[in-house]
């Protein structure tokens, strides 16, 4: 059979315009003669999600966050300068931001194009870069004196104790991120359409963060007010969703390009996945982007409880036990594989990610899940972006102006955070495609014997 589908890929045609029914749905795609060994990469390319309640619910609700949010910034803006506090000079606020807004896009880039050319340098410079830059901006806070400054930079001191003693926990694990970081990415080639769309998505997370600083420059220039935790706080909550979805989109786009790639040996159009992505499964996207980040957060927790707790019978421990069961059962019903396997098989994520947990749960990869570090390089990424992008804004926001640095780094260690995670969608994408490829189907050849190798090392390390 495989034979057969090598030979028959060779006659794919790829066309960027035409139509598709399947299902009762019909999708712009490409015209694609399929042959009988096709078939099932066909209905990946053009199936739709069907998405449950909850993820319809969730699309209403994130489209009425973004009209309320818009109304919200106006408002902070109008409100905010018209009674502006005489100390507030707005091109020394909306300067360091956007400018770091700018720089961060760049950075993303570049280190996109850093892990795609030499994954494993990327890794290694990673898990020294953030912890370094975390250290600087709490220094920079620091020079503030301000209580706030005080606060953040401790809590940066203690985030770069965590980020360092991490690098040294991970160090065995290092050799196989990179082994599956490189096979994965390979399976996706960079194309100048592909790259297009990836921009296209670092834009729209420009735009959208400058947009925000408008209504955060607003909180800021109208003073001690009693609501400005509460603004600041549904500012917050808007720039992470609207973020995490602009990221999610990017996912699902290109986790169907190396699902196919790596399960068919096809390619399909990258404008078909990224309309997809945007279109058909939008729903799951914006009910993943709300519930994902809150369960590996929750999870994150509980494993290192569970890491502090050890054995111990104590009651203390006992309950950190507890939590680790619930994050357990968090995971089961919102992760990001689920979204590779909710686009492939046109099932809602909830119930993607619950099968496809399950199915790693068989194939006895429930560990290797768990010690793989795509996402912690991932996070350090971004927390690099970030703390470019704070100590831009911190610096210019000192040497102009010292009202408000605290505010301008800590917002612009936020919007770099999350522009360089929009770009690193990109390979975290194709590491999960290719452990869902493998769960599907461990005798692939086209997988190679990384995953084997690692299961087999796993099991005969007590640890």
């Amino acid at each position: 059979m495989e034979k057969g589908m090598r030979s028959s890929l060779a006659d794919v045609s790829i066309r960027d315009s035409g139509s598709v029914e399947d299902g009762g749905c019909t999708t712009a795609a490409r015209n694609i003669p399929i042959s009988p060994a096709q078939v099932d990469a066909a209905k990946v390319v053009h199936r739709r999600p069907t998405a449950n309640f909850a993820a319809r619910f969730a699309k209403i609700l994130f489209f009425a966050h973004l009209v309320a949010v818009a109304i919200l910034i106006i408002f902070l803006s109008i409100r905010g300068f018209l009674g502006r506090n005489p100390a507030f000079r707005p091109a020394h606020w909306f300067a360091p931001l956007l400018t770091a807004a700018v720089s961060s896009t760049l950075v993303a880039i570049v280190w996109l194009l850093f892990v795609l050319r030499h994954p494993a340098k990327a890794i290694k410079a990673s898990l020294w870069l953030a912890p370094s830059l975390v250290c600087a901006v709490a220094v920079l806070l620091l020079t503030d004196g301000g209580s706030s400054s005080l606060a953040f930079a401790v809590l940066g001191l203690l985030l770069a104790l965590v980020q360092s003693l991490y690098g040294c926990w991970i160090v065995r694990r290092l050799h196989h991120a990179h082994e599956i970081l490189s096979i994965s990415i390979a399976a996706v080639q960079p194309t100048t359409m592909l790259a297009k769309n990836v921009a296209l998505a670092l834009l729209a997370g420009l735009v959208f963060s400058s947009i925000w600083t408008l209504g955060a420059g607003g909180v800021a220039a109208g003073g001690g007010s009693r609501f400005a935790p509460l603004y600041v706080l549904l500012l917050l909550l808007s720039l992470g969703w609207t973020m995490q979805a602009i990221r999610y989109t990017v996912l699902v786009a290109v986790a169907q390009l190396a699902y196919l790639s790596l399960a068919f040996g096809t390619e399909t159009a990258v404008p078909v996945a990224f309309e997809a992505a945007a279109n058909g499964a939008l729903s799951d996207v914006c009910y993943g982007s709300a519930v994902i980040p809150l369960v590996v957060a929750i999870r994150g927790t509980a494993r290192a409880m569970g890491l502090i707790a050890g054995g111990s019978d104590e009651f203390l421990f006992s309950c950190a036990s507890c939590y680790v069961g619930i994050a357990d059962q968090l995971v089961v019903r919102g992760n990001r594989w689920g979204f590779v396997y909710a686009r492939v098989h046109g099932k809602g994520l909830g119930n993607a990610s619950a099968e496809v947990w399950e199915m790693f749960t068989k194939q006895g990869m429930g560990r290797l899940i768990d010690t793989d570090i795509t996402s912690s390089f991932c996070f350090l990424t971004g927390v690099t972006g970030g703390g470019i992008a704070a100590l831009i804004a911190g610096s210019w926001a000192t040497a102009a102006d010292k009202c408000h640095v605290t505010e301008a780094t800590v917002y612009a260690f936020i919007i770099g955070y999350f522009m360089t995670r929009i770009a690193m969608a990109w390979p975290l994408a194709c590491v999960a495609a290719y452990h869902v490829v493998f769960a599907e189907n461990p005798q692939s050849r086209r997988l190679g014997s990384c995953i084997p190798t690692r299961l087999r090392e796993l099991r005969s390390s007590p640890h």
